[in-house]
């Protein structure tokens, strides 16, 4: 992401489907956005997800088991949707190598809270919208509502979904965030993108737990990422001994994913690593007082783990590293 001023100007198009999507497309780059596509909600399909539900990979989740129906059905959202405006924003950066008895925390969580700095801009988009299409409605998230991003994001010809489920964007890779508008007005949408994973398995072979079951379906009862952040009780054994230095998400599967190599580095400021995130001592971290984990960790990503779970965390890397 970019400079974007607070207010773009936008043109006036025509009330056509194709005009009106380049003009939003014009109003995404201006508010900083790197990509934007379109999807119509008539293409809208399963494409696994019931299933991978229904195989028990959502682990303790639950709150996608019970908005099933609204993630699957974007007119259940907002009824009369007719299109969905889908924004990346990259945040691919040189991480600092993590230093002796230090943990790792994921890149995505480095910074300052990714929700905080998006979403009032695809808001802001959505008011655009509005002016353009008066009448229209809309509804704007960053992964905090029913709706799927990444799905709608492959539909929109940002990119298509590689072997480890995230999405691949040809410039940006998977170091992305994902944006979604749903709006009532009709614009043209874009062609979705070819699968260029080939037969590439480096993600599934990177995988420390092996949780990439199969090309596309992660189970996150063996997923790290999933246990050091949204399970709130004991980290399963054998997921334990295989943590190695992560104590706040894992980025194994798109270190090691070829299309992230050529990402950019990433220009919006609000993701600029802060320091003392990416690589807190373990001793500190496994001892921390509520006080210092907010001065440290205050306005991240991080802070949806809680305290104690990476204190827990903390110690089970460390233990590891003792051989204990």
């Amino acid at each position: 992401m970019g400079p974007r001023p607070d207010e773009p100007s936008l043109p006036s198009p025509a009330a056509n489907p194709e005009s009106l999507a380049r003009a939003v497309k014009d109003a995404a780059r201006a508010l900083g956005f790197d990509a934007c596509g379109v999807a119509a909600v008539a293409d809208e399909a399963d494409d696994g997800f019931d299933a991978w539900l229904d195989a028990g990979h959502v682990a303790g989740m639950d709150w996608m088991r019970r908005t099933r129906d609204l993630r699957q059905n974007a007119a259940l959202k907002l009824p009369g949707v007719r299109s969905v405006v889908v924004v990346a924003a990259g945040y691919a950066q040189q991480r600092p190598p993590a230093p002796p008895d230090h943990g790792k925390v994921a890149l995505y969580a480095c910074f300052r809270d990714y929700h905080r700095v998006l979403l009032p801009r695809v808001r802001l988009l959505g008011k655009r919208l509005t002016e353009l299409a008066p009448g229209t409605e809309h509804y704007a998230c960053v992964d905090s509502g029913p709706v799927r991003e990444r799905a709608w994001a492959a539909r929109a010809g940002l990119g298509w979904i590689g072997k480890n489920s995230l999405l691949l964007h040809r410039e940006l890779g998977s170091w992305l965030f994902l944006g979604a508008l749903l709006t009532t007005a009709e614009l043209a949408p874009d062609t979705p993108a070819a699968d260029r994973c080939g037969s590439c398995r480096a993600c599934l072979d990177a995988c420390p737990t092996g949780a990439i079951v199969a090309p596309r379906v992660v189970d996150s009862n063996r997923c790290i990422a999933y246990h050091t952040i949204e399970n709130r009780r004991d980290i399963p054994g054998d997921i334990k001994k295989r943590l190695g230095d992560w104590v706040f998400g894992c980025d194994a599967c798109q270190e090691a994913c070829p299309w992230n190599r050529r990402a950019p580095e990433t220009a919006e400021p609000d993701f600029r690593l802060r320091p003392g995130v990416a690589g807190p001592p373990l001793d500190e971290l496994a001892d921390m007082t509520e006080e210092a984990f907010g001065a440290r960790f205050n306005g991240t990503p991080v802070r949806r783990a809680g305290l104690e779970g990476m204190r827990r965390n903390a110690r089970a890397v460390r233990r590891n590293r003792e051989g204990s």
